[in-house]
């Protein structure tokens, strides 16, 4: 699927998870979309979980979510971070509102659930969290991938094959209209 034109938003903060992070902007940019990568500093290297390091091209006070035709946000550790910036929260909130692509996965179910976007939206996460989505008003599913509408949501690594795969086709869904 073609996904050239297609500007995709990133955040990011230290102790993603790699494989979060990381395989999701390939995935796209496979598909021909580009993926900028917010950090609370431009230009500052972020360091995953596992080491895996990522330079950020803005910083959270320069997104413009209008900019962008959707947005990702990885799991590991970073998820509990990014959730206390407002401008983070304001750009999740910017997409659903808009009903751009959010792409989340593993404890990125935290930061939708800061943004208060998830009464009734059917997600699944990490289970660690599940109790916590529910808590947002969630509807949590155990499975590798659920989509519902723009919301995007996976597990763990091993799901990212789903997960990219439905990414992309729902990037593609977007584009079409």
């Amino acid at each position: 699927m073609d996904l050239t034109g297609l500007k995709v938003l990133t955040v990011t903060d230290h102790e993603f998870e790699d494989l979060e992070l990381m395989y999701p902007i390939y995935r796209l940019h496979e598909a021909g979309a580009t993926v900028e990568v917010a950090g609370q500093e431009k230009g500052k290297t972020y360091i995953g979980k596992y080491g895996v390091p990522v330079e950020s091209d803005i910083s959270f006070t320069e997104m413009k979510p209008e900019d962008y035709d959707g947005i990702l946000v990885p799991g590991g550790w970073a998820p509990d971070k990014l959730r206390r910036f407002q401008e983070v929260l304001d750009a999740v909130k910017h997409m659903d509102e808009n009903k751009k692509v959010i792409g989340q996965i593993c404890h990125a179910g935290w930061v939708l659930a800061s943004a208060d976007i998830l009464k009734g939206v059917n997600v699944t996460s990490t289970p660690g969290i599940k109790d916590d989505l529910i808590n947002a008003g969630a509807v949590w599913h155990d499975e590798e991938v659920t989509v519902d509408g723009h919301i995007i949501s996976s597990r763990r690594p091993p799901d990212i094959p789903a997960y990219g795969r439905a990414l992309v086709e729902g990037f593609a869904a977007q584009k079409k209209k």
